[in-house]
């Protein structure tokens, strides 16, 4: 999935970390495109249900226990 035109909000030196950080050795370009594509949709998927969760306490400021919230909440 493709954010921002095209661009992502997440660069490939992160992910590269995270897996040699797992333990992995040597980390293919394709894994660290395809654990970013993962890790910036369920961003956006928790990021929206935080917002519903602010907007339901009558707030325009996600804070960090709408986070934990949509974390939790399934579906």
């Amino acid at each position: 999935m493709e954010w921002n035109g095209g661009k992502h909000s997440i660069q490939l030196a992160p992910m590269n970390r995270l897996l040699r950080r797992a333990g992995a050795q040597r980390v293919s370009k394709s894994a660290k495109e395809v654990l970013r594509n993962l890790l910036e949709e369920f961003a956006v998927e928790v990021g929206t249900k935080a917002v519903k969760f602010a907007k339901h306490a009558s707030r325009t400021t996600v804070k960090g226990v709408d986070i934990q919230l949509a974390c939790k909440v399934k579906g």
